[in-house]
């Protein structure tokens, strides 16, 4: 277990966004419901909306599941020739799901990644200098 910035034991962060837990305690819950963060974590009491991730899971998402999506749709119509309605019927289902859970643990861990890296806007020196 890694030290966090203020000295409290911190989760690592592929285990907290897989878990979608604090990534300070590892005990609270992140999310409000299914993509909004929770204000402060119920368990250690964590500023979780002070911090910001943006639309960078949104961006990397985009690109990676349609490229994997398009792949396998291509596949399955050259390899099996289904008719159209495969394709409508199979597709969408599996993109809003790979889309809400990429979401999730994109940007739980770019949270994590932030507590634990003590990221904040407008600051161009390293830890070493304050």
């Amino acid at each position: 277990m890694a030290s966090g910035p203020d000295g409290v034991g911190a989760v690592d962060p592929v285990r907290a966004a897989l878990k979608g837990c604090c990534p300070r305690c590892g005990k609270g819950r992140l999310y409000r419901n299914l993509l909004e963060f929770t204000d402060r974590c119920p368990a250690c009491g964590l500023d979780i909306a002070g911090f910001n991730v943006g639309d960078g899971p949104a961006a990397f998402l985009i690109f990676l599941l349609g490229f994997l999506v398009v792949g396998l749709a291509m596949w399955l119509e050259f390899g099996v020739h289904p008719p159209w309605w495969v394709h409508a019927l199979l597709w969408p289902p599996i993109l809003v799901v790979l889309t809400v859970w990429g979401l999730r643990v994109g940007k739980a861990i770019l949270l994590a990644l932030e507590f634990r890296n003590e990221a904040a806007e407008g600051r161009l020196s390293d830890k070493s200098d304050r």
